[in-house]
Order: C-alpha cells, then structure tokens, then sequence
C-alpha cells in the first residue's frame, strides 16, 4: 500500500485554552452556509499539527487537545450539548448496549498505532496512519446535529476533514458507486465483539456504506475530535464519519477500512434489521420506526431525563437545503 504525503499545512487559527475562551469565540462568527469552508481548504497556513504529536504523545486514557485547526463559522447561532453529556450518552455496542459503558469500557482500545486503508475501484490506494489522520489535511471545526434514530439528538463541535479530500487522493475510478466502511475488529479489546449479550447480537465487524455522491458531498466528514480535542475513545477514536443529514447509526466510528464499491454494500444494521433499518437512512419525520414515531426528538442537555426537552423533528435534520438534491425523484418511504 502506498502512503499518500502531501506538502498541505494546516491553518492556524489560535492555540486553543479553556471552554469559556473557545464559547466565546464562536459566538462572533456568523452563519456563512455549511458550505463555507469548501472553498477556503485551498488556503496556506503556517503550523503543522506534527509539531504538537512530537511532544505531546496520545496516551491511552485521555484525549489531548488539538492545539491547531481551523474555524469553520457555520451554524454559531446552534446551542452546544454539553462536552460532558456529548462524551458519556453514546451507543458504541462494541464496548456494550447501555448508554453509559463506553465511556465506561472503551479505555480499553488501543488506538495508537492505527491503521486506515483506502482501495477498491480505485487506481491509487493507500494506507493512513495515527498522526496522518492529523496532519494530512486542514482540519475545520463543523458544528452539526446529531440526530439518533432512537428519537434523541445533540449538537457537536466535531473537528475534521470532508471526506471526498481523503478519496480525491485514491483516484476514483468511474465503476465506483457506492463508498463501504468498516469498524476495527478486536474482540480482546471491544468487549461486545466477543459477545453477544454485551454487544447487542449484531454482525461485526461493524459495516456502513453511503453512495458515492453523499461520500463526496461537502457536509461528509471523517472526525478525529471534538470539543477543541481529539476524539474520545467512546466517540469512535481516531477517527468516525460524521452524515449530519442521516440517522447517527450511519456515522461510523473507529474506522480501518474505506473500500470504493460498484454494488451497494451491506451494512450492519440493514442486515441485522432490514424492516427498521433502511440502507439510507436520512432523517425524516414523516418515516416512522416500527416501534416508535420520527415525528419529534429529546434534546439531549445538562439536566436529566426528566429536564429533556423534545421538538419537532427536521427533515434531513435540518439539512434539506443543502441535500435534498441528492434524492430527486426517489421515493423516501421506498428508500428509508
């Protein structure tokens, strides 16, 4: 496998310092449109992130702060989920079915070194490793929704890359339609791949796919932090795809394999369950769930259960302006 370099530096914005300094930033910028930050990737920059990894090495517990990247203003006006409920109510079945034990669990998981491999119907692949996944590319904050498909949803800081910069280096060729994923497979240290009690008794590796177009849409992104820092363990570390338009289960987490496909690959939760889980999965309200209406969502905020709060649900999570294109002339009941 080939290991795609690049001369790119990141933008460097400011070192980042504690969350009041960081909320008050962000409440300066201005809603330019999702799409912003597209055309400002191609800007120079000063500072690459490789400074900060020689002295400061990813233990094994703790998240450390990305001391560089750049500010992507969209969707200031957006209320933040607090850190600590963003980083302690997570479905990540590989550690467990509760909300609560992958935070618990996922220490466990060696993240560094890692491994991400690109290929398929592509001409060039190559392989990522840990400290690639920070400086290959301008890493932007995107401040998105997170909608579940259980009817609960956030508002996330995620720091990141699109994904079509990452596959534009691979050399798409014109057979691929379809973009497939896949999880780490490490049953000694994800507790619910050894076990199907703990894991839910869902396949794994766990698998996702996206069609080509959606992959290569500007909103696409693969995370690797959140909330100033890199990704915590529960949240998918090193590195998890974020479709902010899509229910959560599409934004696979702790990624090592991108494969470019011609047929439509199968995924985790279709397979598992294809009467309520449909290959798309976009968020639509007026698309029930078996067992459980789409029509509204629970807030996720500081306070408890009983403190939540629930609205009106969006179609495409509030996105529709930016890919309701995507899907014209599809039947949405049909292609759920």
């Amino acid at each position: 496998m080939k290991i795609v370099k690049s001369n790119r530096k990141l933008f460097k914005d400011h070192q980042i310092t504690d969350e009041s300094v960081y909320h008050n930033k962000r409440t300066i910028l201005k809603s330019l449109g999702l799409l912003a930050s597209a055309s400002l990737i191609s800007q120079p920059a000063n500072a690459n992130i490789l400074d900060w990894f020689t002295d400061n090495k990813e233990t094994n517990d703790k998240p450390q702060t990305l001391k560089t990247l750049k500010y992507t203003p969209t969707n200031s006006d957006l209320k933040l989920t607090p850190e600590s409920k963003v980083t302690s109510y997570n479905n990540f079945y590989e550690f467990g079915t509760g909300k609560s034990d992958p935070a618990e669990y996922a220490h466990a998981l060696t993240i560094d070194p890692w491994k991400i491999k690109v290929n398929g119907l592509v001409n060039t692949p190559f392989e990522l490793g840990y400290e690639d996944l920070f400086n290959q590319f301008p890493l932007e904050e995107r401040i998105y929704r997170l909608r579940c498909v259980e009817a609960w949803s956030m508002v996330v800081p995620w720091i990141g890359f699109p994904l079509s910069a990452l596959l534009k280096n691979a050399d798409i060729q014109n057979s691929a339609k379809y973009v497939a994923f896949e999880t780490l497979h490490r049953p000694d240290e994800m507790r619910g791949q050894s076990s199907r009690f703990i894991g839910g008794n869902i396949p794994y590796p766990y698998t996702e796919g996206l069609r080509l177009d959606e992959a290569m849409h500007p909103l696409t992104i693969l995370a690797v932090g959140l909330y100033g820092k890199s990704l915590p363990k529960q949240n998918g570390a090193p590195v998890r795809l974020i479709v902010p338009w899509k229910y959560g289960f599409k934004s696979i987490k702790s990624i090592v394999n991108i494969r470019l496909t011609a047929q439509e690959p199968a995924t985790t939760w279709n397979l598992s369950a294809p009467q309520e889980y449909g290959f798309y999965a976009n968020v639509n309200p007026n698309v029930d769930h078996p067992r459980w209406s789409q029509a509204s969502e629970r807030i996720i905020t500081s306070g408890g259960l009983l403190d939540q709060k629930r609205i009106k649900t969006q179609m495409f999570n509030g996105y529709a302006d930016e890919v309701a294109g995507l899907y014209q002339g599809m039947d949405l009941r049909k292609y759920y």
